[in-house]
């Protein structure tokens, strides 16, 4: 299994080379659109897409022989993507294109990308720092992909392949607890507090309500300047949770790598749609939705992979509610937990960390987590529900 990392190098084109930037740009998209038109919505081969339209993409986009076929594999790539949502392809804008070693090179001599656009190859200057330096060194990417971003400015993602290396054997797991007031909370007591990132949120919205206030109101200066500063900070807010995930899941991973063990994280898929069933207040529903543990989890997997620490997915139910020393269900009250049954109190987010830590080492020790301790629950006469030691196999 290949490992990909894409890599984004801005270019400093010339003016000249602006110009056949656009063209190859807008010539692709255009081709992208026509093969979309011709050919059913059904087919989402790209051999078969493009034995029904690459001859007229050739004649009248003017795109060259592997441009053109690209342009067919970019219309199946996004059918099939489409399909699996239950959306069509509605319409491709030119923002970027496809490229393949035929049409592509990198060259370390001069930092520069060999690009062929319309009228023929052109050699762009790449004004990359430290990091994408030290990654491209010594390397002979074959793909990438030219892309013009919100900003304006024209960038090159490039694509490093890389075989992982082989996933450490441990029976050793460190589990990991998502949450919002707390970001991550790991069973070795590792903590992320999610105070910043709620206040940048919280500022940037109460900032962008002022400004699209002030953009749709007052002078026409007030106006125009408003529109501006709202182009300025776009992106920031997203920016600063993804840096932030970075650093948190680099922590996490580092930290098993240390420690020879394997990563549990809560499989939260569809959460969100579940919590905004919620009867919530504005704000309240902001803050949730806008929570990127799907981003995080990203992170941790491909870092996972990255560095050979296996990372486990695990069902997450009760694990915020059973005491991790006797696997009773116990009182979770705001951020304490207090077991009735052994005693035990303390953080609830570690111990649901700790929870998580179990389930993973046997889903790590036997594959499937056939005699994971888990609880079987019923109801006790307080109302809270009383828990059974019981393989996970026998929890419904």
């Amino acid at each position: 299994m290949e490992q990909v990392l894409t890599l984004v190098c801005k270019l400093n084109p010339t003016p000249k080379q602006v110009e056949e930037i656009e063209l190859v740009l807008k010539a692709f998209a255009d081709a992208c659109n026509y093969a979309n038109k011709q050919v059913k919505p059904q087919v989402t081969s790209k051999t078969s897409i493009q034995n029904m339209v690459y001859n007229d993409i050739r004649v009248w986009f003017g795109l060259s022989a592997n441009l053109a076929v690209r342009a067919c594999a970019r219309v199946g790539a996004n059918r099939k993507t489409a399909k699996q949502k239950g959306k069509p392809v509605k319409e491709f804008k030119p923002k970027s294109a496809d490229y393949d070693a035929r049409i592509f090179a990198f060259r370390e001599k001069d930092w520069t990308a060999s690009l062929t656009l319309i009228n023929g190859r052109e050699h762009v200057k790449l004004d990359v720092g430290n990091y994408q330096r030290g990654k491209l060194k010594g390397r002979k990417p074959t793909s990438a992909q030219l892309c013009k971003h919100r900003d304006g400015k024209y960038y090159l993602h490039i694509q490093l392949k890389d075989k992982p290396p082989t996933p450490i054997k441990s029976d050793k797991v460190i589990g990991v607890d998502f949450g919002r007031r707390d970001i991550a909370v790991t069973s070795n007591g590792d903590k992320w507090d999610g105070k910043q990132i709620n206040n940048a949120r919280d500022k940037f919205s109460r900032v962008r309500a002022s400004l699209q206030q002030k953009a749709s109101k007052g002078t026409r200066s007030t106006r125009r300047r408003a529109r501006q500063i709202l182009q300025r900070l776009s992106g920031k807010e997203r920016r600063f949770q993804q840096w932030l995930n970075h650093t948190i899941s680099k922590s996490i991973i580092h930290d098993a790598l240390k420690n020879n063990a394997s990563v549990a994280i809560e499989d939260l898929t569809g959460i969100r749609e579940r919590t905004n069933q919620q009867l919530r207040n504005k704000t309240e529903r902001r803050r949730s939705n806008s929570w990127s543990f799907y981003q995080l989890r990203s992170f941790l997997e491909y870092k996972g992979i990255k560095y050979g620490v296996e990372v486990i997915a695990v069902p997450p139910a009760y694990t915020s509610q059973t005491c991790h020393q006797c696997l009773h269900i116990g009182l979770r009250s705001d951020k304490r937990f207090k077991c009735g049954n052994c005693g035990w109190n303390g953080d609830a987010d570690l111990n649901g960390a700790k929870n998580i830590a179990t389930i993973g080492a046997a889903f790590v020790n036997q594959p499937g987590g056939a005699n994971c301790l888990c609880c079987n629950f019923s109801i006790h006469s307080s109302g809270l529900l009383k828990a059974h030691t019981v393989p996970i196999g026998q929890f419904g």
